[in-house]
């Protein structure tokens, strides 16, 4: 029996965001230049808010004073954090915002350029912890709320001895070499990889799609539908990187591979297309805040069909016919002024059929707050059968 999992996403927060004086504000604000109003981010909202002080600690929120709360203990450090905590938690000994909270070890700050590495790579896990928040996704700190379950980041620098630091997924903990938040560095890397494209939210992005494999489709009954799309992820993972490290891609992974280190294994091949799916929910929800009608842009490129889908879901065909003909414009607007493209990808068949999967899976581990229930992704072909869930719950 197919499980009645909720096909397109409900009205979720705007990226756009304004200040009581009604001048656009941005993400990262703490202070609107305009009229100097406080901002801060309010994560279970997800919008950036005019407020009002208080006292020397505690802001409200303007045209609803009983809403109040405190800045995240990051706000005067080098990561310069302007999320908010609620009042209720500040009072209960919470100092960090729901992203700060999820650090378990940062960089040395006293150590060269690292205060800048760290500025960096905060306001781009940010920009990761937002967007899962948005779509409702299960967000929990290691460190503090849930230590069998939960999300943690090291931030970590290669030793001196020679030794590297790898970015990487292990039980819920996210490692980044901060040396990726250098642009010289990361771009060398890119160019050696031969990787179109490579950027800290990029990379934020892929290892929290192996993070939520973990959660929401190992030991659960959507596994089988995973691996009728991915492939069998029991095969030899270290077996399978170091033949792709020596011998690349197959030539043919853009039919079937969102892109090349996506044919690597399984796992990778969630992940990246994790990652994707996240960059064009995000891109989309920005450009509709301007709105910006995606379906309206007069580009003669064929879109997907529906029978491209698993089943129908004509908001997602809308999304991703969308995303394919707006990454394109904006391509040619990156190239209009001499840079590489925005999205050096493009989407197959198969691709959009694997962004669809995720997408139904997200969509079936949404929190209640934000609609939908933890549901079972299956081939409209196949049966579901019996298996054991994962140990942490959605």
């Amino acid at each position: 029996m197919k499980s009645e999992v909720p096909s397109s996403v409900d009205r979720i927060p705007s990226r756009i965001y304004k200040c009581q004086c009604g001048k656009a504000v941005f993400f990262r604000n703490s202070c609107c230049l305009n009229c100097k109003a406080p901002l801060g981010f309010e994560a279970s909202s997800g919008r950036v808010l005019p407020l009002r002080q208080v006292d020397e600690t505690t802001f409200a929120l303007v045209g609803n004073e009983q809403l109040s709360y405190r800045r995240c203990a990051n706000v005067q450090s080098a990561s310069a954090c302007n999320w908010l905590v609620p009042l209720a938690e500040a009072d209960a000994g919470q100092e960090l915002c729901r992203s700060c909270r999820l650090n378990r070890t940062i960089p040395n700050l006293a150590t060269g350029e690292n205060t800048e590495y760290w500025g960096a790579i905060e306001l781009a896990k940010r920009r990761l912890v937002s967007g899962l928040l948005i779509l409702g996704l299960p967000v929990k700190s290691k460190v503090s709320e849930d230590p069998e379950c939960g999300l943690a980041f090291d931030f970590l620098e290669s030793p001196e001895d020679g030794s590297k630091v790898f970015t990487g997924h292990d039980d819920g903990i996210i490692t980044l070499n901060i040396a990726e938040a250098n642009d010289a560095t990361r771009e060398n890397i890119r160019t050696q990889m031969h990787e179109p494209y490579r950027t800290l939210l990029g990379h934020l992005r892929h290892e929290s799609g192996h993070y939520y494999w973990d959660r929401l489709v190992e030991g659960s009954p959507s596994l089988d539908a995973f691996r009728n799309f991915f492939g069998d992820e029991r095969a030899d993972y270290a077996a399978a990187l170091e033949k792709h490290y020596a011998e690349g891609s197959p030539s043919n992974w853009p039919l079937n591979f969102v892109s090349g280190y996506a044919s690597s294994h399984p796992w990778e091949d969630w992940a990246e297309t994790w990652a994707h799916y996240l960059h064009m929910h995000d891109a989309l929800e920005t450009a509709a805040g301007f709105r910006l009608d995606t379906n309206s842009v007069e580009l003669p490129l064929d879109g997907f069909s529906g029978d491209v889908l698993v089943e129908p879901d004509d908001q997602f065909l809308d999304q991703l016919n969308g995303w394919s003909r707006f990454s394109a414009v904006l391509n040619e607007f990156a190239r209009s002024l001499g840079q590489r493209d925005f999205y050096p990808f493009i989407l197959s068949t198969q691709s959009a059929r694997k962004l669809h999967f995720v997408h139904r899976v997200v969509m079936a581990a949404r929190e209640p707050t934000h609609s939908g229930s933890a549901g079972i992704i299956s081939e409209s072909t196949a049966s579901n059968k019996e298996g054991k869930f994962s140990t942490c719950p959605v």
